[in-house]
């Protein structure tokens, strides 16, 4: 009942600000210039800041080093989750524009904007060093693989050819905050409160700038626009069986042989995370490299929707199996 609530609760509030950003665009109270200034706010100046203030709040170093049981399971989840996602986009000829939107939401999860305030209601603040695990390997995974697929995916790229390396996409800013916030946890760097006070502030608009930028793509997409096509069947399918299946199945191969032994907390946390649904950046994302900017909208909104009935059933089965 308790997963229930919780869920229920994280998923009405994203919808309100989805709605929120969905009213204004309708009643022209957000121009073309805001939806095209949003994503670069984001990218480059909030959500780098919000992943340094994360770090810097919810890891040490001695948890960094301590974290490897369930770092172990998390990093081949991922993995295997890339490589499936991978050779399901091109089994199923997905369409260019499309690839890195399916890949990168099947692999990885809205853990910061949706599994921690869900975690910290199931299983409460001891339950932190646990979520830490699967928070670290996903954000690594998201900023410094994931986006590679949706960059290599721009269906416009072979008309904007240039002769020179682009740095900036080997290095997005939000990879170059986490990266900066390790080097400052390993080598102890302090940071005064002042600065963690406006990194925080500042990363504070990510989630809801974010859901208002879905809303502002659903107005001019349309709800009609909201469906159940192929691509997204197979993604849904995908981050709340295929993930969740491969944690549970490493998981109970680790506990049946040598491999790593985990608390039951930390269980159900990892359960948890990775049946969380996908990024809410990834339409951003995917519409700076001009890929399917309503497709990766109807994912990210419809696994939102939808993971208020897989989390109970994924703890059920958790609770059942383990």
């Amino acid at each position: 009942m308790q997963a229930i609530v919780a869920s229920l609760t994280s998923v009405v509030e994203i919808l309100i600000v989805i709605a929120l950003g969905y009213w204004l665009r309708n009643s022209y109270k957000l121009g073309d210039q805001f939806k095209g200034n949003i994503s670069y706010l984001i990218m480059n100046v909030a959500l780098p800041a919000s992943i340094f203030a994360s770090v810097m709040k919810y890891l040490t170093r001695d948890k960094l080093l301590g974290l490897t049981g369930g770092l172990i399971y998390a990093v081949i989840c991922i993995a295997l989750s890339y490589l499936i996602s991978w050779l399901l986009s091109k089994g199923l000829h997905v369409r260019p524009g499309r690839r890195g939107t399916f890949i990168n939401a099947i692999t990885n999860a809205n853990t910061i904007f949706i599994g921690l305030p869900l975690n910290i209601a199931l299983f409460g603040q001891k339950s932190m060093p646990y979520f830490l695990v699967y928070y670290v390997v996903n954000t690594i995974s998201t900023w410094a693989i994931g986006v590679f697929f949706i960059s290599s995916d721009d269906p416009t790229a072979s008309s904007q050819k240039t002769g020179g390396f682009n740095w900036r996409k080997l290095l997005p800013a939000p990879l170059v905050g986490f990266l900066l916030a390790l080097v400052c946890l390993l080598i102890a760097i302090p940071i005064p409160n002042w600065i963690t006070s406006v990194l925080n502030m500042v990363g504070g608009i990510v989630t809801p700038l974010s859901l208002i930028y879905i809303g502002i793509i659903l107005a001019d997409a349309g709800l009609k626009s909201l469906h159940l096509d192929r691509d997204t069947l197979v993604v849904i399918l995908g981050r709340f069986v295929l993930v969740p299946a491969l944690m549970l199945g490493l998981i109970m191969l680790g506990t049946a042989s040598i491999g790593p032994h985990l608390a039951g907390m930390e269980i159900n946390t990892l359960m948890v995370q990775s049946a969380t649904p996908a990024l809410a950046v990834l339409p951003i994302l995917v519409g700076e490299s001009h890929g399917d900017v309503p497709f990766a909208t109807n994912v990210v909104t419809t696994t939102t929707v939808l993971f208020v009935i897989v989390i109970p059933v994924v703890l059920a089965i958790t609770q059942v199996l383990l």
